[in-house]
């Protein structure tokens, strides 16, 4: 007897969402069923599971340009979505419990070579063509199954990709699992015949159809109130994103017109919360940055978290560095 094999097209573009609609169809399907989904997100950097997210991503640029950061259930490196990035996810009985990308990718590289895209598997975990990356996957197993997903770069903003990634060269050290930097590469250019994503989507949907016999999977109005729910609690929260970052140490140095060069030094929790910190600099005073240092040991290196402690505490940050603004006080220690 075969297993049922569903299909679904997700229709929102929010990456929290979407990160807790894998999550739920993957605790939802039971063992000997399997699942193909399409989905997209809209600007977003999506970290792996054991990254930290200080480490991958420029955070002045990320807030600048309104980029969501989400955390994935899987391990492997940051990537970046936009509209003309294609996700796939499958899940599906983990054999031995081996993670192992071949079998995932396969249909895409079938479909691409039939097309004249002389793609392969490169690396641990990658797709490419000509030597140049255009897809990042990943695995994450739980219960004897497995959630494979990965992008597809068709006509994506390689410009932004590359500074939403591009880390401040801040001096940092501690755990968690660097992204490999590489050349990576739209597909576009070489589909002449798909116009935009929507027909490279098609033709991706036509191949599983064919490979496949797929059922359609229907979510009921309670699905979709658990999937809320999840995003709500999960992934849209700073808790997760950020503060299940592993422990870790990082030095910045900036000069700020007006003010002077500062230097601060941070030992970050496993949670997010500062444990120690110490400012170094040729600015001016009125009051010693100690005082400051103390009153801010125990936050969240959060935004949110930073202005409700200095708003408690009555604290101007100009007292401890002159001229300078709460707003760039804040910004220093998160980006």
């Amino acid at each position: 007897m075969m297993s049922t094999f569903y299909y679904l097209e997700s229709r929102s573009t929010d990456p929290f969402y979407n990160l807790a609609l894998e999550q739920y169809i993957f605790d939802l399907l039971p063992q000997g069923t399997r699942c193909f989904m399409l989905w997209q997100n809209d600007n977003a950097v999506i970290i792996g599971k054991f990254q930290n997210a200080i480490r991958e991503i420029n955070a002045e640029y990320v807030r600048e340009n309104n980029i969501k950061v989400a955390r994935r259930l899987s391990g492997g490196g940051a990537v970046y979505h936009d509209m003309g990035n294609l996700n796939f996810t499958f899940i599906d009985d983990a054999e031995n419990a081996q993670l192992d990308f071949s079998p995932y990718c396969k249909p895409v590289i079938s479909m691409l070579e039939r097309m004249g895209v002389p793609a392969k598997m490169t690396g641990r975990n990658d797709m490419a063509v000509d030597g140049k990356k255009f897809s990042g996957n990943a695995q994450y197993i739980e219960r004897d199954r497995i959630m494979h997903h990965g992008t597809i770069l068709f006509d994506s903003d390689l410009t932004v990709l590359s500074k939403a990634l591009n880390v401040k060269p801040d001096k940092f050290t501690g755990k968690g699992i660097r992204s490999v930097e590489s050349r990576v590469t739209n597909l576009k250019p070489y589909l002449p015949d798909c116009r935009d994503i929507r027909d490279f989507m098609a033709a991706l949907r036509k191949e599983i159809h064919t490979i496949y016999d797929v059922t359609p999977l229907v979510l009921s109005g309670e699905d979709n109130a658990k999937i809320l729910s999840l995003r709500d609690r999960v992934y849209s929260q700073w808790d997760w994103n950020y503060g299940f970052s592993p422990e870790y140490g990082i030095t910045k140095e900036r000069y700020i017109e007006g003010c002077g060069t500062i230097r601060v030094s941070m030992d970050v929790a496993s949670g997010g919360a500062i444990r120690d910190l110490c400012f170094y600099g040729d600015y001016f005073a009125v009051r010693n940055p100690e005082i400051l240092a103390e009153m801010l040991k125990g936050c969240l290196l959060e935004n949110s978290a930073l202005r409700a402690r200095l708003a408690e505490t009555g604290t101007d940050p100009g007292l401890y560095f002159r001229n300078l603004s709460l707003d760039r006080f804040v910004q220093l220690l998160t980006e």
